[in-house]
């Protein structure tokens, strides 16, 4: 879905790149939608969520290859002249994005892509989840990353993904040969 978007053109930029902070920061998308370039942080690799669920404040790391992909709209948003207090993903004029736009933007790209799954701005968060679970993050890891207060959210967001796992395990099983 991130190559269906255009590599050149203003937009396409900016919306590659929302997509990849979203997947790589594991970021609600209202809090992607409330960022401000003051919130990026590229050198310490953090994004400040003034505003999460239930009005709580965190800092959230993303990896080097999503803050690549980031810096790429932030050169662009400079050569737009886009002011400095209009949000991070910003229409052209400078106004905000709305959480409409990126549902139907994403059907547009997944229809683009060749994506038959339903996707939609959360995907994006349990795609990061099991990822990191599938890597070995601690529990507790990923559950600050994704601003979870308690476990057991974090916990819901990981049996999902394991549940295709052990269907996986007992499919791929061996067939006894019968006498």
């Amino acid at each position: 879905m991130v190559r269906a978007c255009s590599p050149r053109a203003p937009t396409g930029i900016r919306n590659q790149a929302l997509l990849i902070t979203g997947y790589r920061s594991g970021a609600r998308i209202s809090e992607l939608l409330a960022l401000h370039p003051k919130d990026v942080d590229v050198d310490r690799g953090t994004l400040t969520i003034l505003h999460g669920k239930g009005d709580r404040h965190r800092m959230i790391g993303m990896d080097p290859g999503g803050f690549a992909v980031l810096e790429r709209w932030l050169e662009c948003r400079r050569g737009l002249r886009l002011p400095r207090r209009a949000p991070l993903f910003c229409t052209l004029a400078g106004n905000q994005l709305y959480a409409s736009y990126v549902r139907h933007l994403l059907v547009r790209l997944a229809k683009k892509a060749g994506v038959e799954k339903r996707v939609h701005p959360h995907g994006l968060r349990h795609t990061l989840a099991t990822e990191m679970h599938r890597e070995d993050k601690p529990l507790w890891v990923i559950q600050g990353q994704l601003g979870h207060v308690h476990a057991s959210t974090t916990d819901r967001y990981l049996r999902r993904a394991n549940q295709r796992d052990v269907i996986e395990a007992v499919r791929s099983r061996p067939w006894p040969p019968l006498e």
